[in-house]
């Protein structure tokens, strides 16, 4: 794996590639909050060995790349999805194929409707529609216990040890209640998130940006309707989600032109261990359409 600190879209951005840049590229987009470890190296390495040339990067106030205040952010959610434009930019890619989960799949589904010549396809998984229906179905909320959980959690952002607790407990709540929770595993993994992070609060300025411009207050734009969106796209889902229940994935699926759907069975928010390998099938199959 190929690590360093790029410009893109004007600021510092930490990013990383597997493979060989020769291959089709495969831009992975996580989402709020989490930086490119929440991409599974594993997986990413089994993408590369499919031959696509992987690139993952920390969005901003995440990881290795450029922070923020906490409280003021100083930058919109339309921000966030023009990065990913340059992160392309900076490895000289004119397009690529994009798959982006839970607020990632937000900004993939922006990446394509503002920056359409730049994205081959889409990947849309544990996510729901980055703009508005405008009369479809409605849609069931996030589970009583995530509600729950959101409404009670404390957590000291000064105290490592705190936050890791509170890290953990939520992944509990976003992994759903049909599957065993690997408790050490997302430990771990929220440890070196923690650790690596330049200054780890400074995720709590995702929650400042707003749904309307894919996650940014301010950065409105007028956009299309999902229904332009004209590349293959694949949404992959969880039956067991909490946070966007299943018939959020199916909805969206719906909107997009031609679009697969993928559900998972009892699994929660977010990708995870189990579904590492039927998802990454499903990635290097859709992404290999001709």
């Amino acid at each position: 794996m190929g690590e360093r600190t790029v410009v893109a879209n004007g600021v510092r951005i930490r990013v990383g590639s597997f493979g060989d840049p020769a291959d089709p590229p495969l831009l992975l987009v996580m989402g709020n909050g989490a930086s490119m470890l929440w991409w599974d190296e594993g997986f990413c390495r089994t993408l590369a060995g499919g031959g696509r040339f992987v690139v993952r990067y920390d969005q901003r106030d995440t990881g290795r790349s450029v922070t923020y205040p906490v409280g003021r952010p100083g930058y919109t959610g339309a921000d966030l999805v023009d990065d990913a434009a340059g992160v392309l930019d900076a490895y000289g890619l004119p397009a690529a194929h994009v798959m982006g989960v839970s607020g990632g799949g937000g900004v993939a589904q922006l990446l394509a409707l503002d920056h359409p010549g730049r994205v081959l396809s889409l990947v849309l998984m544990s996510t729901t529609a980055a703009v508005p229906d405008g009369g479809g179905r409605e849609l069931p909320p996030p589970s009583e216990e995530f509600g729950r959980f959101v409404a009670t959690a404390r957590v000291d952002w000064t105290d490592e040890t705190s936050v890791v607790d509170h890290l953990v407990a939520y992944e509990r709540v976003l992994a759903g209640t049909e599957r065993p929770f690997d408790e050490a595993a997302a430990r771990d993994l929220v440890r070196r998130d923690v650790a690596r992070a330049r200054d780890f609060p400074a995720v709590q300025n995702h929650d400042l940006l707003s749904d309307d411009d894919g996650g940014g207050g301010g950065g409105h734009r007028r956009r299309r309707s999902l229904s332009s969106i004209a590349v293959p796209t694949l949404v992959v889902h969880g039956t067991a989600d909490p946070l966007f229940p299943v018939e959020h994935g199916s909805a969206l699926a719906e909107r997009i032109p031609g679009a697969g759907f993928l559900p998972l069975t009892g699994a929660g928010h977010g990708l995870h261990r189990p579904d590492l390998g039927v998802v990454a099938r499903a990635v290097l199959a859709h992404t290999g359409r001709k």
